[in-house]
């Protein structure tokens, strides 16, 4: 069986420290083989700060699975970075990138069976020239190079409570209203259709659509976008087949009895929903990256540089990514 490749994510930040957290509880949370893409060095000395007894095992990928049971096995990027936690430095971007680009190509080439992604500082990777919003649109362009036909990739916060997806993303919130079209919630809510069923094996998939404007726009009275893209865009989800209902009011639809009756919820910016998962599972959500022909989970949270090196960082939304992935790309019987 394949391992999972789980990138390095900033060297400053809770990622190094997390994946050894994850490590040390593998067998608690009976987690698949898996192996950080990243800076040995590095990795040794977070885990003697953090006094943990982790073993920091150098590998080449062919040596991962093997060596799992005795040590994090770390198959080395290029350059290096100081144990310096909490202080970020654009000089380790090239670092960065280089563990999410080679975790892709890993996977591409058979290597391993998916990608886990650690939190990345966008304002660190920015500064070393990083010319994408974040982790989801970088993945998309690393896509490209499956060769399987084209691909958009789509956020998806997936927790035992609640899994939600925002159709517009990073942008602020005064331009989803101009961006927020009919063709982008088909094609958005067709994706989540296609891949709740074919990667977490849901027949059909309850697709619920928030509205826009509070109480969904009032019957027009708040705004118009209800009725001019959000219920023609349910209308044609409908003709294709898809279980998508609403346009629904957000402000009643994440309590217990309404999450019920769906299986993801469909936000039109942001905050709308993921406000409410960060709510509900703040430590255990997962971030997943739909649309793209491999397997990417991801904690969901940031770089968290005030407790790296502390030992205070929680590891139970790495853990969950990890465990999630495995599942998703688990042999058949």
């Amino acid at each position: 069986m394949l391992p999972l490749a789980v990138t390095m994510g900033e060297p400053a930040g809770i990622g190094p420290d997390i994946a050894l957290m994850a490590w040390r509880d593998r067998a608690a949370n009976n987690l698949p083989p898996f192996y950080l893409i990243g800076d040995p060095d590095l990795m040794e000395a977070r885990a003697a700060r953090l006094g943990i007894g982790v073993p920091v095992v150098p590998v080449e990928v062919h040596e991962a699975f093997e060596t799992f049971p005795y040590g994090l096995p770390v198959v080395a990027v290029s350059g290096s970075a100081a144990d310096r936690p909490g202080v970020p430095d654009p000089a380790t971007g090239g670092l960065v990138i280089e563990s999410i680009r080679s975790g892709v190509e890993d996977v591409r080439m058979g290597r391993a069976r998916a990608i886990v992604t650690n939190p990345i500082a966008k304002s660190v990777l920015a500064a070393a020239g990083f010319a994408h919003p974040g982790h989801t649109e970088y993945l998309g362009e690393l896509a490209r190079t499956f060769r399987q036909g084209p691909s958009r990739p789509v956020m998806l916060i997936w927790s035992r409570d609640l899994a939600v997806v925002p159709v517009t993303i990073h942008m602020p919130l005064a331009e989803v209203p101009q961006r927020l079209t009919k063709a982008l919630i088909v094609d958005t809510a067709a994706i989540v259709d296609h891949d709740m069923r074919t990667r977490f094996g849901m027949a059909r998939p309850r697709l619920a659509i928030c509205g826009l404007n509070p109480h969904a726009g009032e019957d027009g009275l708040l705004g118009h976008e209800e009725d001019d893209v959000i219920r023609p865009a349910i209308a044609e989800l409908k003709a294709l087949g898809i279980d998508a209902t609403g346009p629904y009011p957000a402000d009643t639809l994440f309590h217990p009895a309404a999450r019920a009756t769906y299986d993801v919820a469909l936000g039109m910016y942001h905050d709308q929903v993921l406000v409410p998962v960060k709510t509900l599972a703040f430590d255990t959500g997962v971030n997943v990256t739909l649309g793209l022909p491999f397997v990417r989970t991801s904690p969901d949270h940031g770089t968290a540089f005030s407790l790296a090196g502390t030992g205070r960082a929680r590891p139970s939304s790495l853990i969950e990514a990890i465990a999630l992935a495995g599942r998703l790309t688990a042999p058949g019987p």
